[in-house]
């Protein structure tokens, strides 16, 4: 109520004691916002996609053999690091993801930063080893300084099927991928353009509110972004091939990986065209319909030319 009555009193605005020259910094708030509004949007997209992909695969084993025993589909989510991007994802992921707190587990130095969320059903374990063994995707959210230490614990202790997920923009993927021995490792780049409605995010500061606004949504996407922050055709064929991988770790065939993937690609993109073993695979690679793609290193998929990004830049569709 508070709130309300003074809305509208210049004098307690945040802006009203800044000089001319501060005002000039105003845009750095868009951007946080922006980051951390797109940021929690995409990783809650990615893990309904890896949800998704799951059950899909579940459903198909179970329907081509009942004698075999139905792997477990839910997703078990990992995220390190209870500071303002952790605290955001997670609130995020519980309340726009369908992820139910079973699913998730955290790991903080603290108790302060995790107790809203212990209440909520959420556990803290306290380890980053135990997590890291747990979690199907890890979200690595720790501040720069603290991460050669969580590389550290979580090194020779993390599945190679965990897709970990790293918000730490201060280091490389590659350089990651040394610090954990791991090479599946997704880590969103993202830029900035000029942009007219680059201050849209500051119109709603709750982000989950944000993250329900038509405008803000269609802003993050990471294809036509309008906010001013740009992704682009890197992250989604990261993406893609995080789900190859997926399915490469169950061992199921190529053709299957393929029709599954443009199921759930169908699914969120109506008009995408198919993709083949070619999309994935260089063209002088041939595959049997029962032999699983070979593991891609998400790591290279990020820095380097793959037959994918190739495919979806001349795709008009995509």
């Amino acid at each position: 109520m508070e709130d309300d009555l003074l809305a509208d009193v210049r004098s307690f605005s945040f802006e009203n004691p800044l000089t001319e020259e501060e005002k000039e910094l105003l845009y750095l708030r868009a951007r946080s916002a922006g980051l951390t509004c797109c940021g929690c949007a995409h990783a809650s997209f990615l893990c309904k996609l890896v949800h998704s992909l799951r059950c899909l695969i579940k459903s198909r084993r179970a329907n081509r053999d009942s004698s075999v025993p139905g792997e477990d589909s839910d997703l078990c989510v990992g995220i390190i690091g209870m500071g303002h991007m952790g605290r955001q994802l997670l609130t995020s992921l519980l309340e726009k993801s369908g992820i139910k707190p079973s699913q998730i587990k955290i790991s903080s130095r603290t108790t302060d930063s995790a107790v809203e969320f212990i209440q909520k059903g959420v556990e803290c374990l306290f380890d980053n080893r135990r997590l890291a063994a747990w979690a199907d995707v890890l979200f690595l959210c720790s501040l720069p300084s603290h991460l050669p230490k969580v590389c550290a614990d979580l090194h020779s202790h993390l599945s190679k099927s965990c897709l970990v997920y790293s918000f730490t923009s201060a280091v490389p993927v590659n350089r990651l991928a040394q610090l954990l021995g791991h090479d599946f490792i997704l880590k969103p780049q993202y830029d900035f353009v000029a942009c007219d409605t680059a201050d849209v995010v500051l119109t709603c500061t709750h982000l989950t509110t944000a993250l329900t606004d038509h405008f803000l949504i269609k802003a993050s996407c990471p294809l036509t972004m309008s906010s001013g922050i740009y992704l682009g055709l890197s992250w989604v064929c990261a993406v893609l091939y995080s789900l190859l991988n997926i399915c490469t770790s169950t061992s199921l065939g190529s053709s299957d990986a393929l029709s599954l993937i443009n199921i759930i690609l169908k699914e969120k993109w109506p008009l995408a065209v198919d993709l083949n073993t070619h999309s994935f695979i260089s063209a002088s690679s041939t595959l049997l319909t029962e032999e699983p793609f070979p593991w891609i290193s998400l790591a290279d998929a990020q820095t380097k030319e793959t037959p994918l990004l190739c495919f979806l830049s001349s795709s008009t569709s995509m």
